[in-house]
């Protein structure tokens, strides 16, 4: 099972940013141009690192940051990550399933003090693998815009989050599948939540083309077409797709969670995507 976004004490992956678990309904839990660019979808190539915003890169790079967090980055590449959603100082946004906060600390170091980050977990996240970390993290001092949302994915976000600029999924999708989230009520929930032009950004591992959402708790992983038409159906348009997380030489017939990945973690071909809210 996976685990959501940054467990500092396990290694959660499927969190929202590190992560770690056990137990098929987790090991692999989540634990990552312009929102107006709605037309057609480009590939985008490996970031460089001159392509990277100071800003972020001063981020990523942070002496204070937990060294099981940067441990993490060779295979997460969160500045990329970053600058690909665009995001900034002073933006409103939101994290599902941050697990243990990885992504979210992120983020919240990016908006800054002007900005805000809404951080969602479900009640299975935090009673199995996530409260403890969860709860240490947020007692950084970075962590002071971060507002933690205990919520079931299905409506993942509280009311007073609206207007954001920018929802982010890091390794997660899949597992709302095996977790019998109503994906189409959650992906509408996150729609209405954004501001015109907002976007909602999901990275996952790839399965192989016809396998849908099949191996969502065996291999945890997704088809990426299945993914997109499930987000285009709740009313948003893909504007772009990144690169940098690709692997080519993934079989894609291994187990992608962190508790099962051993030496292969982190490298896993994964689809980065960014739809945006007409």
């Amino acid at each position: 099972m996976r685990l959501l976004s940054g467990l500092v004490l396990l290694p959660f992956v499927a969190l929202a940013a590190a992560c770690g678990a056990s137990q098929p309904a987790a090991e692999a839990v989540k634990a990552e141009e312009s929102p107006q660019a709605v037309s057609a979808p480009t590939a985008e190539k490996p970031a460089e690192s001159g392509s990277i915003p100071e800003a972020i890169a001063a981020v990523v790079a942070a002496p204070d940051r937990a060294e099981a967090d940067r441990a993490l980055d060779a295979g997460r590449k969160p500045a990329e990550l970053l600058a690909f959603l665009d995001i900034r100082p002073g933006m409103k946004v939101a994290e599902i399933a941050a697990g243990g906060g990885y992504t979210a600390e992120l983020l919240a170091r990016v908006v800054g003090e002007t900005g805000k980050v809404y951080a969602s977990n479900s009640k299975f996240i935090l009673e199995r693998f996530a409260e403890k970390p969860w709860a240490e993290r947020l007692q950084k001092p970075i962590m002071k815009n971060v507002v933690r949302v205990d919520r079931e994915f299905d409506t993942p976000l509280p009311p007073e989050a609206k207007d954001l600029d920018a929802v982010v999924m890091v390794l997660f999708y899949h597992d709302t599948v095996w977790m019998k989230t109503d994906r189409d009520q959650m992906n509408k929930a996150i729609f209405n939540a954004l501001r015109s032009g907002g976007v909602y950004g999901i990275v996952d591992h790839s399965a192989k083309a016809g396998s849908g959402t099949s191996e969502a708790q065996t291999t945890h992983r997704i088809e990426e077409k299945v993914l997109r038409e499930e987000v285009e159906r709740a009313g948003f348009k893909l504007a772009s797709e990144g690169n940098f997380l690709r692997n080519e030489k993934d079989t894609r017939d291994w187990n992608a969670s962190p508790m099962k990945a051993g030496e292969q973690r982190g490298t896993s071909d994964r689809f980065v995507l960014k739809f945006v809210k007409p």
